[in-house]
């Protein structure tokens, strides 16, 4: 499967030519012309890096990063900030909010993709079975072909329902208010009302009540939820 770029830049003939190269290289490309635009995208795909102009329209470089990297599924992607900002000052304000590269406008393409090559490969760990798989009380998740079973017996799931079940069993034994799971699980770019989580929540029991782990799942009065075996 080819690796996938997303560009965020609002220079149309930029971004032309961004996804050209990109695709003669071998890779696939997705391109949106701002940040909005980029974070929408990012709610139902992730690529294997993101090239970002730092002058955006509305949200720019500096604060796409900044909501991307408080996003625990969205954190690890890797940024190759794009921008006519020189001064060593600049470079050290685009890597210091988590951007993983800076290049210079103007660059050749040729540039770019022994670049990008190079940070893929430093960005992407061996794979283990372990890497892939989580384990609590006796439920497992697999992260790869993201599937929940209790014994061999498939859980069906829908996509948030898995997703709020992966950070549970991530960060367990710890309350977490429902401003909090949507920051994590929804992620902060993301305007919906509280509730949601309610909804989501009662679908994940449900999901998890045949196989006896819907109590994993607690209300804690006063503060949110709790995944926790006591």
């Amino acid at each position: 499967m080819a690796t996938t770029i997303l560009v965020v830049e609002d220079d149309v003939a930029i971004r032309d030519m961004l996804c050209f190269s990109l695709r003669h290289a071998g890779f696939e490309c997705e391109s949106v012309g701002d940040a909005e635009q980029g974070l929408a995208w990012l709610k139902s795909t992730q690529p294997e890096l993101i090239l970002l102009d730092w002058m955006l329209p509305g949200i720019d470089g500096i604060e796409f990063i900044r909501r991307l990297r408080s996003n625990e599924f969205l954190a690890a992607i890797p940024v190759i900030m794009l921008t006519a900002k020189g001064e060593s000052e600049d470079m050290v304000k685009g890597l210091s909010v988590g951007a993983d590269d800076y290049v210079n406008k103007p660059f050749t393409p040729s540039e770019l993709i022994a670049r990008i090559k190079s940070l893929i490969r430093r960005c992407t760990p061996a794979e283990t079975e372990q890497d892939n798989q989580l384990e609590f009380s006796g439920l497992m998740l697999d992260l790869k072909s993201h599937r929940a079973s209790v014994d061999g017996q498939r859980i069906e799931l829908g996509p948030t329902e898995f997703r709020l079940l992966n950070f549970f069993m991530k960060n367990p034994e710890r309350a977490y208010s429902r401003g909090q799971l949507l920051d994590q699980v929804w992620g902060d770019m993301v305007y919906i009302e509280e509730r949601t989580v309610d909804v989501h929540i009662r679908r994940l029991r449900k999901a998890l009540e045949p196989s006896k782990h819907d109590g994993l799942i607690q209300t804690v009065r006063g503060v949110g939820y709790r995944f926790s075996e006591e």
